[in-house]
């Protein structure tokens, strides 16, 4: 844990030129800070419009001046916020007379440390505020927003009061094992499990598309030399990131681009042709290609339309990992007279497009939306990997508890076990490895 009686203090505003930019101190008794560089400190959450003054009394900058006095602040202790032109030289001066005066850098994320630490935020929610800030579509950002106001923590806290309240019953079956335990009170015991799993089950789907929103996914473009992959990758993105020719081997190196279909980002990685190749460096692309390709949470195979599937393409298809989503991609129904659509044959789906002509795109785009697991739903709250990782833990605990009846104690352990993984998301139940790591992340500011 980091100490948190000292002082802290840090430009909270990105770096480079902007009209504003904040210096934010945080700690106790800012009085000799404020006092050294405005003359005295504000009333509390009143603007003040001052000058800064360096340790000569030459003024820096001139701007506003808050201050949010502890408990009633973003990080629980004395905020002072110092607003001036977001010039980097002048925030750096005045930055390095707060350090004058005793104050110390901030680390990254430590006023949202701080703020978790004086229980001003829980753990999922202090995440939330990085989130919000990398966000990279609206959704995401709508997303990471209902996270940090608290509907995730809400929802996990509920979870954890349910889980109590059968595992209190459960406790007082095992507290008086001489009674004979009636059959209301075990069909209350594992209607309440059932209950639990079911809304634990929902809270997972929601987890799971927030975390598609935060992480996005993978997507490979594959296939033999000449086929339209960077065509098809030209096309998504809207601009020409790849270069494309109708000589093969062209691409020999990966080229990744990331876009967004209705507000999920997807990466984009468009690879060397996949062939018998003698040259050093087309060798070394389709080496990366197939790394790409076990990487991957989706793979497009593209196909000429022309041509068909060839003893070529069956051998790539052949080397595919079984478990990843594919989607068979015939390219060029321009040059064939085809109409762009989607087909199901034994069990895989096909579709016909032209990415010169942008033809049959959007079939593309409603599929892989579908292939990565995303579906429009109220409530999708942001979630990253570990949360949901805890809530896949907690699920197997409680299935494992639903196959314990017999034995009450078993049972009990595993219900424990389920509230240990779900109090990690909110923070109740976390290492301090675990918030090291989480909060090293965050920008320097924040």
């Amino acid at each position: 844990m980091l100490p948190k009686s000292d002082n802290i203090a840090a430009v909270a505003t990105a770096p480079g030129k902007g009209g504003i930019g904040v210096v934010r101190i945080s700690g106790r008794d800012l009085v000799n800070i404020a006092a050294s560089i405005i003359g005295k400190l504000p009333a509390p959450r009143r603007t003040v419009y001052t000058s800064f003054k360096d340790e000569e009394g030459a003024v820096i900058d001139q701007g506003l001046a808050l201050f949010f006095p502890a408990p009633h602040s973003y990080t629980g202790e004395d905020v002072l916020e110092l607003q001036g032109h977001g010039g980097p030289a002048v925030l750096q001066l005045i930055l390095q007379r707060c350090l004058e005066l005793g104050a110390r850098l901030a680390l990254p994320g430590e006023f949202t440390q701080r703020a978790f630490l004086n229980d001003k935020l829980d753990l999922a929610q202090a995440e939330s505020v990085a989130d919000l800030i990398d966000a990279t579509t609206s959704q995401a950002a709508r997303s990471a927003m209902r996270s940090l106001l608290g509907d995730f923590s809400r929802v996990i806290h509920q979870l954890v009061a349910q889980l109590i309240e059968l595992r209190m019953l459960v406790e007082a079956m095992l507290d008086f094992p001489e009674e004979e335990l009636d059959l209301p009170d075990l069909s209350r015991r594992d209607h309440k499990l059932a209950s639990i799993q079911a809304e634990l089950n929902k809270t997972l789907a929601l987890a799971q598309q927030g975390s598609l929103l935060r992480e996005g996914a993978h997507v490979a473009l594959i296939g033999q030399p000449n086929v339209g992959k960077s065509s098809l990758l030209n096309c998504l993105s809207g601009e020409d990131v790849a270069l494309v020719s109708e000589v093969p081997g062209t691409t020999r190196d990966l080229i990744r681009q990331s876009i967004q279909i209705s507000g999920v980002p997807l990466h984009i990685i468009d690879t060397a042709g996949l062939r018998e190749a003698q040259d050093t460096v087309e060798l070394m692309g389709i080496a990366r290609t197939r790394n790409t390709i076990q990487k991957a949470d989706v793979i497009l195979l593209m196909l000429d339309a022309k041509q068909g599937m060839s003893a070529d393409d069956k051998k790539i298809v052949d080397e595919l990992p079984a478990t990843t989503p594919r989607l068979y991609i015939y390219n060029k129904v321009d040059l064939t007279e085809e109409s762009p659509r989607i087909e199901q044959r034994d069990g895989k789906e096909f579709i016909y497009l032209s990415a010169k002509t942008s033809a049959g795109i959007d079939l593309l785009r409603n599929k892989l939306l579908a292939l990565i697991g995303w579906h429009q739903e109220a409530g999708v709250f942001m979630a990253r990997e570990r949360h949901v990782r805890a809530l896949l833990l907690a699920q197997q605990h409680l299935a494992r508890a639903s196959l314990e009846g017999a034995r009450a104690e078993l049972f009990a352990e595993e219900l424990r076990l389920a509230q240990e993984a779900l109090n990690n998301i909110t923070g109740e139940f976390s290492s301090d490895d675990l918030l090291g790591e989480i909060f090293s992340r965050f920008c320097i500011g924040k």
